[in-house]
């Protein structure tokens, strides 16, 4: 499986950032790590190993991304109104500076989005803040309420990447385009969070998967077992 390695200096964040991707041609899948995981994660854990089959046969190729969990959500040394800012200047370099990018080397108008536990969120609230941009959303096990990091603090910014919040107010025809699955397990610590957003989906006629797997735990062994039959319905 052809694997390369990027690196370059991003304007919108200040500072470099890195990527490996995996394959040569094929529909791009940004894929995105757990909590303060780094861009070779997936590629750690299996993720990218349990899809090789359509990456080698041209059908997927994935731009596995560095996050910056450790400068947002998950930095209790800054104050939440900066965690969620800066949270908001990495979505504005996924949107103006890396998925511009992916979409123009692969000729496509929409991409696809995936991740596992903290991952399945940065890939839903991509997904549903950039519906134009987005044509695939696989979450395993993800977690959506941001709010569980900010002591009891709220903004716009905070709001506006906050799935749970905004999209209890968005409309059915933006996203039913989109093959949105959320997948969990009877084990899954995340399971609950899947199960509310499928129901705020529900209430507004968003069509998705709610995929909730047998007695199995949330981790790895799970997900790639999960995501090769996410790509598999893909239809490529």
């Amino acid at each position: 499986m052809k694997e390369t390695y990027q690196k370059w200096y991003s304007p919108t964040l200040g500072r470099d950032i890195e990527m490996l991707v995996f394959g040569h041609w094929g529909y791009p899948i940004l894929l995105f790590p757990t909590s303060m995981g780094r861009y070779y994660q997936n590629k750690d854990f299996g993720l990218t190993d349990s899809v090789r089959g359509f990456v080698e046969a041209g059908k997927i190729k994935l731009y596995s991304i560095d996050g910056i969990d450790k400068d947002s959500w998950y930095a209790k040394h800054l104050a939440p109104s900066v965690r969620a800012h800066n949270h908001a200047v990495y979505d504005r370099f996924l949107n103006d500076e890396l998925v511009p990018a992916i979409r123009s080397e692969a000729h496509v108008d929409k991409i696809g989005v995936a991740g596992c536990s903290f991952g399945g969120y940065h890939a839903l609230n991509f997904a549903f803040k950039h519906p134009d941009k987005v044509a695939y959303m696989f979450s395993m096990s993800g977690a959506f309420d941001v709010r569980s990091f900010l002591e009891g603090y709220s903004d716009d910014t905070v709001y506006f990447n906050n799935p749970v919040d905004f999209m209890q107010h968005e409309e059915a025809w933006k996203f039913n385009h989109m093959k949105i699955v959320l997948g969990t397990s009877e084990w899954d610590i995340c399971l609950n969070d899947n199960i509310r957003m499928a129901n705020i989906l529900r209430a507004r006629g968003i069509h998705h998967w709610l995929d909730i797997r047998g007695w199995e735990s949330h981790d790895w062994p799970l997900w790639n077992r999960m995501f090769p039959e996410y790509i598999s319905q893909m239809g490529l």
